[in-house]
């Protein structure tokens, strides 16, 4: 059954690729890929019609990992620069300048990556707060679930929030599902000031109710078991239109989140694909932990994900 579970997996990633390829490849930046992962995966999508990779870092030691992995570079350009801190500044003037519609991680740290697309002057900014989403395929859960933000807002306010989740609604309306359905999630399912996720959680949903928050079914707070399971939710005599079918799990913060992912990866052996979402283009956070397959259904969401809707700061 597990190997039944794991073949549905492989067959929907595969969907979510070809259904991306679709289109023209989209140019895109790959950040620092001095080693074999990175330079894999960036391959890997280029060899899919999914991006057409720019490698930008230092020339020489991308050729001498390429050569020593045995991968062929015949169909990126590479953009020389001296160092990682270099390769984010150049990346992110590529995309302003118009050459470049999303970028890739390689091999240099989130935080010097993520410093250079939100620079005041001359990074990416829209006016919503930037976010992350993970897109996991879990076997035992009857369709993809969102969970957000796991990787870049570490204590989110209210405001924070809101931003999370219209940027999740709106990934999930480029992945093609008309009215996503968001779960705000607390411990509990009831409103409690001792417990601020919860009073979070309530003021979006009513925020969703008012139309602040459009394109989606918002409720919460509710429990992770009342979210994913609708016995759950009748046992407890709850009423909601998102218990048992959510689309989107949107967390109370980034530690939240992140142990979420990461227990649904390790232990229930989902498969994800992550994305930031919120800047002007998107941007794929791929780690040195995920497999190849992580890696190409990242840059498949990343490929549909440039038809989300963006609001820039000005006319830069």
């Amino acid at each position: 059954m597990h190997d039944a579970a794991q073949e549905d997996a492989a067959d929907k990633l595969d969907r979510l690729v070809r259904h991306a390829a679709t289109g023209p490849a989209l140019p895109c930046a790959v950040v620092h890929p001095v080693d074999a992962a990175a330079l894999e995966g960036a391959m890997e999508a280029a060899a899919h019609g999914l991006i057409r990779p720019i490698l930008v870092g230092p020339a020489a030691r991308i050729r001498a990992a390429a050569e020593q992995a045995g991968i062929d570079l015949s169909a990126a350009t590479i953009e020389d620069v001296p160092h990682s801190h270099a390769a984010a500044e150049r990346a992110v003037a590529l995309v302003r300048e118009g050459r470049a519609g999303a970028l890739l991680k390689g091999s240099l740290h989130t935080d010097e990556l993520m410093a250079a697309v939100v620079a005041r002057e001359a990074g990416l900014r829209t006016e919503r707060r930037i976010s992350h989403c993970f897109i996991l395929d879990v076997p035992r859960y009857h369709k993809p679930l969102v969970v957000t933000d796991a990787a870049i807002n570490i204590e989110p306010d209210l405001e924070t929030k809101a931003d999370i989740a219209r940027n999740a609604i709106d990934l999930c309306h480029a992945l093609g599902i008309a009215r996503p359905k968001l779960a705000v999630l607390a411990a509990v399912e009831v409103v409690t000031p001792k417990q601020p996720a919860t009073v979070d959680a309530a003021a979006l949903s009513k925020m969703a109710d008012r139309g602040q928050i459009e394109g989606g079914i918002v409720d919460g707070p509710l429990a992770f078991d009342n979210a994913i399971s609708l016995e759950a939710a009748r046992s407890k005599h709850l009423e909601s239109p998102v218990a048992g079918d959510p689309d989107i799990l949107l967390v109370p913060d980034l530690t939240a989140g992140n142990m979420l992912a990461k227990q649904l990866q390790y232990l229930a052996g989902a498969e994800s694909a992550g994305i930031v979402v919120g800047a002007r283009v998107p941007i794929a956070l791929t780690s040195r932990a995920e497999g190849p397959r992580a890696r190409l259904a990242s840059c498949a969401v990343m490929r549909l994900a440039v038809g989300m809707r963006v609001t820039k700061h000005g006319d830069d």
